[in-house]
């Protein structure tokens, strides 16, 4: 069960929000996190979205040691997967992919057992977080690769032009949640398949076969002079006869040949969807949508996500939502949705664009507007598998760190010695064992709520 409401955007770092999430609380989580671009992107000023910016360019610096521990606690062979993406790319990539991996492992914790994430990349680092998103989700649990046309070709006559980004789709389990997605059919298709037309108002239909694919004794009869197919009819005779008499069945001149079904172009779903993504038109194109966001995606991209691997009602996240494209397209499908990021503007322009794009029949905004939450603190987990410290916590902590400070490392009595958060409390920390240090009076203080690197740092300088 969430323990976090509908409609709330929190703007805080995601990775101190979704550890105060409950666990298995969310059916589908999109991001379109920063790709490592070494960019520095902003809103134009004079945009709706103007003041919100970010940085995409990694160093060592950005990654804290505590990640590092979990990840080789949990995943050691993910770690070795970042070590050797560091090597092979640069030490850029390997800072970020810590930074990214830490919270994907934090996502497979919220996901339902029938949930879904798609994470959304560009080729600068997509086969590097496939190899992540494979470790922590499992292989087996990779579903698809969809590659969405963004934009048009440039005229970039040194090399192949670089239109698309990649958007990698992982189950959480075997037990998925899918809803099929079609698109319609292209012309050729209809006029290759579609051929005949009786001309009584049903419209054009194609001819399929009525033969069973595998032996069936029991349908095996004669219908209307011709005899039974080897293996036997697909149909009952009770349902042949109800085909019969809707004018579904067509029968040959000739009672050498079978009839065939008529499949009604205007009954059918349309074109399966498949991986390849040219139809939704990148969002400059979509004056309504444009917030001035700098990496903001269409609509139509989110909803075709969101109708496809949740139903009405669920919990969609998006732990990175910018200009909160996800959360409005999951409001205009009847979803419930959480949205998270660093930046204000996330807030601002969630308000403003339920204003304009979504209708809630008569009542387009007043009903709505009062309902979105806006938070900055860090949620606290109600879930039973929450994690909890041991009552005989600090015992067990003065043995493993053989009586010394984990700060100044002096030889300290029991008394002397003070429990402290590695990952402070206001940060997403958890109140758990493997979370919890013993430090001394000086360095509980000077540490504070801030990381064991500036404690580190303080140290030195007093040293």
């Amino acid at each position: 069960m969430s323990n976090v409401a509908n409609r709330t955007i929190f703007i805080r770092d995601n990775l101190e929000v979704m550890r105060g999430i409950n666990s298995a609380s969310v059916d589908l989580i999109y991001l379109d996190p920063p790709f490592n671009s070494k960019r520095m992107f902003e809103a134009p000023i004079g945009s709706q979205a103007a003041g919100a910016s970010f940085k995409d360019a990694w160093t060592l610096d950005d990654v804290k040691e505590e990640w590092v521990t979990q990840i080789e606690d949990e995943h050691p062979a993910l770690a070795h997967i970042i070590t050797a993406a560091g090597k092979a790319h640069s030490e850029g990539m390997q800072a970020y992919l810590t930074w990214m991996t830490v919270r994907l492992m934090e996502m497979q914790r919220l996901l339902k057992p029938t949930g879904s994430i798609y994470l959304h990349c560009d080729p600068t680092a997509s086969h590097y977080l496939k190899a992540a998103m494979d470790a922590v989700f499992g292989a087996e649990n990779f579903r698809s690769e969809i590659t969405w046309k963004r934009t048009t070709t440039h005229s970039d006559t040194k090399n192949w032009a670089a239109v698309n980004d990649i958007i990698f789709y992982y189950a959480n389990s075997a037990t998925y949640l899918w809803n099929p997605q079609y698109g319609e059919y292209d012309q050729q298709y209809i006029s290759t398949k579609y051929r005949y037309d009786d001309n009584d108002g049903r419209g054009l239909y194609t001819l399929d076969n009525m033969t069973s694919p595998n032996p069936r004794p029991n349908m095996m009869y004669e219908w209307q002079g011709h005899a039974s197919p080897p293996k036997g009819w697909r149909y009952s005779q009770a349902t042949m006869a109800q085909l019969d008499s809707e004018g579904r069945i067509w029968y040959p001149d000739s009672k050498e040949r079978r009839p065939r079904l008529k499949r009604y172009l205007n009954e059918m779903p349309g074109r399966i969807q498949d991986t390849i993504w040219t139809d939704i038109a990148p969002v400059n194109s979509q004056a309504k949508e444009r917030t001035g966001y700098p990496t903001q995606k269409p609509l139509a991209l989110l909803e075709r996500i969101i109708k496809a691997s949740s139903n009405q009602g669920d919990m969609v996240l998006d732990p990175f939502c910018g200009c909160a494209t996800a959360c409005i397209a999951a409001e205009r499908l009847g979803r419930q949705w959480v949205g998270i990021d660093i930046s204000e503007k996330a807030y601002e322009l969630v308000i403003d664009r339920m204003r304009r794009e979504v209708s809630l029949g008569d009542e387009e905004l007043p009903a709505l507007f009062g309902t979105v939450t806006h938070r900055t603190d860090v949620p606290r987990r109600t879930d039973a598998d929450a994690p909890r410290r041991s009552p005989n916590i600090k015992d067990l902590l003065y043995g493993i760190q053989n009586g010394n400070c984990a700060g100044c490392e002096i030889a300290l009595p029991a008394r002397l010695l003070e429990l402290d958060h590695v990952i402070p409390r206001s940060k997403g920390g958890a109140d758990v064992d493997s979370n919890l240090q013993l430090l001394c009076g000086w360095c509980n203080r000077t540490k504070g709520a801030r990381s064991n690197e500036y404690l580190r740092e303080r140290l030195e300088q007093v040293a």
